[in-house]
């Protein structure tokens, strides 16, 4: 199965370069250079994932970002960062991004990161369709899996693509106990040991947003030494 690609990289050697060994993968691969084209080329076209540089002319990769999701396109968001400091990760990540990679970069693990984005698309994918038009409801939280919208109390929660991702694995098998190298394999598409911070962080900004008490939530459950749950009928 041949993926589509947008890259979006302002510096015409790093953009061939990814071109190149995305189309040997192979994909196929458009490649814009500012973030008014990326923009347009995102709501205009579909494609399987999409490489967006942070620092970019015409709207930098983050307004990209949070403008495509505000649309509610759900294309996968490699987001690419000569920025390393955990406040522009994490700014990225809540603006709707599903991953992030740090300039300079090695060609395998961004192709290992793109391919992990394409095996959490062709998961979801067949699992939407089966979940179409369904609302999980939990006492008051309410999760619209076709609108890809939550409520809580009647109150729209504003979620970031992963997180929405990460509460609705959760809540369709509630009870179900999920390592971190699970939850990364099911939500992200990869699996490696060092990254089980980012299920720990997303965990912490989800509970944040759906728990009444962050500190004692009510929906997802730590399983102390083993991982995470959604609550069911046994620990209402």
């Amino acid at each position: 199965m041949t993926h589509r690609v947008l890259v979006v990289e302002d510096d015409p050697d790093i953009a061939h370069l990814v071109e190149l060994h995305l189309r040997d993968l192979p994909c196929e691969v458009d490649v814009v250079h500012d973030g008014a084209a990326a923009l347009d080329a995102a709501l205009s076209r579909p494609y399987d994932a999409i490489v967006l540089d942070i620092m970019l002319p015409r709207a930098d990769g983050l307004a990209v970002c949070q403008a495509i999701r505000q649309q509610r396109v759900y294309t996968p968001i490699l987001m690419l960062t000569a920025r390393s400091t955990e406040l522009d990760r994490v700014v990225g990540l809540e603006l709707g991004a599903d991953d992030y990679l740090t300039k300079p970069f090695s060609v395998p693990e961004l192709l290992a990161r793109v391919k992990a984005l394409f095996r959490r698309a062709d998961t979801y994918s067949p699992r939407d369709a089966a979940m179409r038009g369904a609302v999980l409801t939990l006492d008051q939280l309410q999760i619209d899996v076709d609108r890809r919208a939550v409520s809580l109390g009647g109150v729209p929660v504003s979620l970031t693509a992963k997180e929405f991702d990460l509460l609705l694995c959760f809540a369709e098998h509630p009870g179900r106990v999920y390592t971190r190298a699970q939850l990364l394999d099911l939500v992200w598409g990869y699996s490696h040991d060092g990254y089980g911070h980012t299920v720990n962080s997303h965990i912490n900004r989800l509970r944040a947003k759906i728990e009444q008490d962050p500190g004692q939530p009510r929906f997802v459950l730590t399983v102390w030494g083993v991982g995470y749950k959604f609550r069911d009928v046994a620990d209402a």
